[in-house]
């Protein structure tokens, strides 16, 4: 297993998808739990997202929590406890304050960045390395609030093979991140058949993944568009998440009885 496997998944997992326009896609009180298993029979982990909602200084806000961590062997020798955080704006769906504490296999981040629209710069605090920088930014989303600012959108025109793509800031930088769409299918999953859209993440090869195209996500083609399951061809195996457990969604969560 290589550094930041288990963060990657859990990103490409909060970039659920799409909701009908004019209808919540989710609502402050939704709960997801991913169970993630390695070449198809290791226990690999588990991830949760989660959502409620708060006041920030004044404002009224989704608070957004985003869990990873390791289990069974995998966790023998590459432990994993990753934390984020978002806070976004609950009508505009755009982020406030961006906090990321993960612990990979001893590597660390502590980071918590604070968004000013006035002047559209962040403040990234380094807790670690005990540094402050401020930098530009135009219209991104954080790591968790893209999740959420996607499933509110209407792109049921969307195309097959067609991408598009949303900016990202982490790390004190902006990333381009594209997805594609592949089209529709029927999943079998442990809650019964469920009518899912087909996406496609563009990543980064090499390092983790084994090639640009190696992640598969299926989304639920409901007026949720939640994550159900996902697939990576890692540089070292392969990498299976999919949906154990869910509460609070805003919509009826469809499954098609024969």
């Amino acid at each position: 297993m290589k550094k930041q496997i288990l963060f990657s998944i859990l990103f490409i997992l909060s970039l659920g998808i799409f909701a009908q326009e004019n209808l919540p896609a989710f609502k402050s009180g939704e709960w997801l739990k991913y169970e993630m298993s390695y070449s198809g029979f290791l226990t690999a982990g588990s991830a949760i997202l989660s959502v409620e909602e708060k006041t920030l200084n004044g404002k009224q806000v989704y608070h957004t929590t985003g869990k990873g961590w390791t289990s069974g062997i995998i966790k023998w020798f590459f432990e994993v406890d990753d934390t984020y955080e978002s806070y976004f704006d609950k009508n505009a769906v755009k982020p406030y304050l961006f906090k990321r504490n993960i612990d990979e296999g001893g590597y660390k981040k502590n980071r918590n960045t604070t968004f000013n629209y006035v002047n559209n710069t962040a403040f990234v605090q380094d807790f670690i390395a005990q540094k402050d920088s401020i930098i530009p930014f135009k219209n991104v989303q954080d790591m968790l609030s893209a999740f959420y600012y996607l499933r509110t959108k209407d792109l049921s025109d969307l195309k097959k093979d067609e991408a598009f793509q949303i900016d990202i800031f982490m790390d004190s930088q902006v990333y381009p991140f594209k997805l594609k769409f592949l089209g529709e299918e029927t999943l079998k999953t442990k809650f019964g058949k469920v009518k899912t859209l087909l996406f496609r993440p563009l990543v980064q090869s090499g390092r983790v993944f084994k090639a640009e195209e190696s992640v598969t996500i299926w989304i639920t083609n409901d007026d949720n568009k939640i994550p159900i399951k996902m697939k990576a061809d890692l540089a070292v195996g392969s990498l299976r998440a999919e949906l154990e457990a869910y509460k609070g969604l805003a919509n009826s969560f469809k499954i098609i009885f024969d």
